[in-house]
């Protein structure tokens, strides 16, 4: 089956499907994804929280990302992939933005970026991006890079004047040529107008239900994060399933249960006595006539 493409969101719009997305950072967990229906895979700055225990996604790098995004795709043959542009990696300068998303592509493997805001010289980077065959995926609402201005993790578009700058922010991102936007902690209301006015395609996490599609952090599906925010569901108690493993392997490691004969070759004892005789005769031969392995 061959990879997803930016034409999946378009599509599944006029039909009326919704799009499923992930974010995912590692080999491992991309080719369980793999062998799922799930559309898109984002290798999102959260990794920040998720893998390296940060308190926020402002330390990650490009260098992170890039790193997450080859794993990713080298885990997975169908969805499509998209690359988070983390703190600071566009903000300081175009050109800067324009090489590091490039990066991304050429580098990571990802199909299209992620940029967080909608400044002017971030819309100016986004026509650029989209003008030179990159994808791009716009974040709206709570924009975890902003975390610092917005004085914590809090939701957007609930007074006047946040509603307003979103508005106006989607109809610069659609002139863009956008053709996904990222709703994070937006009311419910807010997303849906946006979702029936613009024709870009919607991607909730805590923006309710009718977006066009829906992305949540897999360690929150999964049920292993530290903590579990309000948008989120865990759908499974993956951190029960992982602690009974890792106790049940501690326990029968030493209870010396495992490993037995099944998961241990074997070698003649007489093949580790002529090795030993063949490493005493290279021995002699270099330093006189005394036992190699007694000393």
């Amino acid at each position: 089956m061959a990879r997803n493409t930016i034409d999946i969101f378009r599509k599944a719009k006029t039909a009326r499907r919704k799009v499923t997305m992930v974010t995912c950072y590692d080999y491992s967990m991309a080719r369980l994804i793999d062998q799922t229906d799930i559309d898109t895979i984002l290798i999102g700055d959260s990794l920040g929280m998720t893998m390296l225990g940060y308190d926020s996604t402002v330390p990650v790098t490009m260098d992170d990302i890039v790193r997450a995004t080859q794993a990713v795709v080298r885990g997975t043959t169908k969805p499509f992939i998209v690359a988070d542009m983390p703190f600071w990696s566009y903000q300081a300068s175009f050109e800067e933005g324009m090489r590091n998303a490039a990066r991304l592509v050429a580098e990571g493997g990802a199909q299209a970026v992620k940029i967080e805001g909608a400044t002017q010289a971030t819309i100016l980077l986004v026509k650029e991006l989209i003008s030179h065959g990159i994808p791009v995926v716009s974040h709206l609402g709570l924009t975890p890079q902003s975390i610092n201005e917005f004085g914590g993790f809090k939701a957007q578009g609930k007074e006047v004047n946040q509603i307003s700058e979103i508005l106006l922010a989607c109809e610069q991102m659609a002139d863009a040529g956008v053709k996904v936007v990222v709703l994070e902690c937006v009311p419910a209301e807010l997303a849906k107008h946006l979702t029936l006015t613009f024709p870009f395609s919607t991607i909730g996490i805590g923006a309710g239900p009718d977006c066009d599609g829906e992305v949540q952090v897999i360690h929150d599906v999964l049920g292993i994060s530290a903590f579990k925010p309000k948008h989120a569901r865990n759908f499974v108690d993956g951190a029960s399933v992982f602690l009974e493993a890792l106790r049940d392997y501690d326990a029968q490691v030493k209870a010396k249960t495992f490993p037995t004969d099944e998961n241990t070759s074997h070698v003649d004892e007489k093949i580790i006595s002529n090795a030993e005789d063949y490493l005493d005769g290279l021995f002699d031969s270099f330093y006189g006539d005394d036992d190699f392995l007694d000393n």
